[in-house]
């Protein structure tokens, strides 16, 4: 469609994706110069330019000011714009306002899925969780159901499907309608995936905010995967070059560490070390054809194998000078108290003390959130209603989190962290507030209509009294009572044995075991919500399980309630004569809006414990340090 030599222009953000999917060789073929987008071309460049971009409003813009550009010196060129994932109306709009509409040809690359490893398929859409979450915008929903739609097409109909949040919600009813509109390729085949499960982030915000300790989660952390490839600089190399490596389950170092706790990590590699080198040993009593066979079959897998352990050595190196220089230790204790709920005051000054000494904006307003998330607080909801205003549709979602700092801890953190950081920041917190991350109380107003009533029958100072005990009880934190319900913090006897963990509490130092993870292993285990109102009530609803996901609507599904699902059986059961039961051992597991490394180790441990295997779709994957640049205005 743009035969000939021309100029390609990529976004920056897909320029991994693409790196994952081709190379260089290839995006050159016909192409006289790449650029990044936002980058000028030369003066002497091609007559023909080619953007291949993200939909966003100031990309059509700068579009637009080449193309105008143009117009104005008299150079005549041809322009293609090729969206990726899909075309927005917004961006039609902006190129039509501009004046550039009709001079510009546009296309769409439908690149929806990018396999990140054998079990993890990215979306690559960082962008999700602040528009949808924060911004209230609802434009990645159809990417998200027309990705639901390719994999049900590729592996026959999904058998049951799940879901929590409003986000997860919507993409399941546009989804079914997508199936509904079209042929539906995937219904006459054998289904390969028995069970879907949609979660939207905010349902647990708790667990993305909590320092990672699994190997693959503190290498993110600390030297941020990009599309499951990190860059390894210097104090891991040993030496002046980095090196970019991919980490996916082909490294034989990395697949058998990625899911481990730290603790447990140095141990294997020295073991792996030794292992190495008794193997390199071998060839010392080798006769002539031995050696042959050695160096021909062997010592090629030997030395990739020692260029991977000694890189991981040193990650692992570099992480512990990194971690130790950052308190890393007290950082983990206080993030365990706010958890389990205690010392809060000693918690509470050691993240004064961090915001004073200014170790890391980022790191402050994660401490932050967690105290604010965890601590006691009352429900939005009720505020919402006992103030007469209606929340947004899209902050209902976010009514799940009750939370929020005493008035006096919420303001002497925020003066300290805008005096340490910069009043630029106050943005930043606005954001936060709106999002539920970091809210402060309200007055004790919740429970005007039963004061009134009590007071008509007992004396004001009864009245009082009892209105300070209901206060007291409606201040209470949603995560705490959805914790005690869920059993998320275990009850250890003696230590928690990191090396051969008992369940999924492992991911945090057998302190915690994920809200995401847990939700997804009792509604899996009771074959549907039945037994966990209270749970879904504390996590403001919108949930739902329908059996034949591709067909038929909610309503005539019906929700959780008299559904009747297989569970996921233990590999033991009977139910493994079953032919269906290969599909009904893989789910598939959707986070809309990122999802954590440690997630994914978690629920990789819960598969090997019930014999499933689950396969993950994220819009992209996150951290606490990604959730909180992207509520950032003023980048840090």
């Amino acid at each position: 469609q743009l035969p000939g030599k021309k100029d390609l222009f990529i976004e920056a953000d897909l320029m991994s994706p693409l790196d994952r999917i081709a190379n260089v060789s290839i995006l050159k073929h016909d192409v006289d110069k790449l650029y990044k987008v936002e980058t000028r071309p030369a003066p002497g460049a091609s007559d023909q330019f080619c953007f291949l971009v993200r939909p966003r409003v100031r990309t059509m813009r700068f579009i637009a000011d080449i193309v105008n550009a143009d117009k104005m010196s008299g150079r005549s060129r041809k322009y293609k714009i090729i969206f990726s994932p899909q075309k927005f109306y917004a961006c039609e709009m902006v190129l039509e306002e501009e004046g550039v509409f009709g001079d510009v040809t546009c296309d769409e690359w439908s690149f929806y899925l990018l396999p990140l490893d054998e079990d993890i398929i990215s979306m690559e859409l960082p962008e999700f969780f602040r528009d949808y979450f924060l911004e209230g915008d609802h434009r990645w929903i159809n990417p998200v159901a027309r990705a639901l739609q390719l994999l049900n097409s590729l592996y026959g109909p999904f058998g049951k499907t799940y879901g929590i949040g409003r986000c997860a919600k919507m993409s399941y009813e546009l989804w079914r309608d997508l199936e509904e509109e079209s042929e539906s390729e995937g219904q006459g085949r054998k289904p390969e995936i028995g069970h879907v499960f949609l979660m939207d982030r905010d349902t647990d915000y708790v667990t993305a905010l909590c320092s990672q300790v699994v190997y693959e989660g503190l290498v993110d952390d600390t030297f941020r995967i990009k599309c499951g490839s990190v860059d390894f600089g210097p104090d891991v190399t040993s030496s002046d070059k980095s090196i970019k490596v991919l980490l996916n389950s082909q490294d034989k170092v990395f697949s058998q560490i990625r899911n481990e706790h730290f603790s447990s990590v140095f141990g294997f590699l020295s073991q792996k070390s030794r292992n190495l080198q008794a193997q390199y040993d071998r060839r010392r009593g080798m006769d002539i054809k031995q050696m042959k066979d050695f160096v021909s079959q062997e010592l090629k897998g030997l030395k990739q194998e020692h260029r991977l352990l000694s890189l991981h050595i040193g990650a692992c190196e570099s992480i512990m000078k990194k971690k130790t220089k950052q308190d890393f230790q007290e950082t983990i204790k206080a993030e365990h108290s706010l958890l389990e709920g205690f010392d809060i005051r000693e918690s509470t000054s050691f993240i004064e003390e961090h915001i004073d000494r200014q170790v890391s904006p980022i790191e402050s307003l994660r401490l932050m959130c967690l105290l604010s998330i965890t601590e006691n607080g009352e429900c939005p909801a009720v505020l919402a209603q006992s103030s007469g205003t209606e929340p947004q549709p899209w902050h209902r979602a976010h009514l799940v989190l009750p939370t929020g700092l005493v008035p006096k801890d919420y303001r002497s953190l925020k003066t300290q962290y805008l005096q340490s950081y910069g009043p630029e920041h106050l943005l930043t917190f606005h954001n936060l507030k709106r999002i539920g991350l970091l809210t402060e109380q309200s007055a004790g107003e919740t429970l005007t209509a039963v004061e009134s009533k009590v007071s008509k029958l007992v004396t004001d100072r009864a009245a009082g009294k009892i209105t300070d005990a209901f206060n007291s009880l409606a201040r209470k934190s949603n995560f705490r009572a959805i914790s005690k319900k869920l059993g998320l913090i275990p009850r250890l006897d003696g230590e928690y044995d990191l090396k051969m963990p008992r369940d999924m509490a492992y991911v945090f130092g057998g302190a915690y075991v994920p809200l995401s993870c847990k939700i997804i292993e009792q509604v899996l285990e009771r074959r549907g919500w039945q037994g966990l109102e209270e749970v879904v009530r504390l996590l403001n609803g919108n949930e739902f399980s329908v059996s034949g996901a591709g067909r038929g609507g909610l309503g005539a599904v019906g929700l959780a309630a008299g559904m009747s699902y297989s569970t996921l059986p233990h590999p033991d059961s009977a139910v493994e004569d079953n032919p269906a039961w290969e599909s009904q051992r893989v789910v598939l597991a959707v986070f809309l809006g990122g999802c954590t490394f440690s997630e994914i180790a978690a629920l990789r441990f819960l598969g090997k414990e019930r014999g499933c295997k689950f396969i993950f779709l994220t819009t992209a994957i996150t951290n606490s340090a990604r959730m909180m640049e992207a509520m950032i205005e003023a980048k840090a």
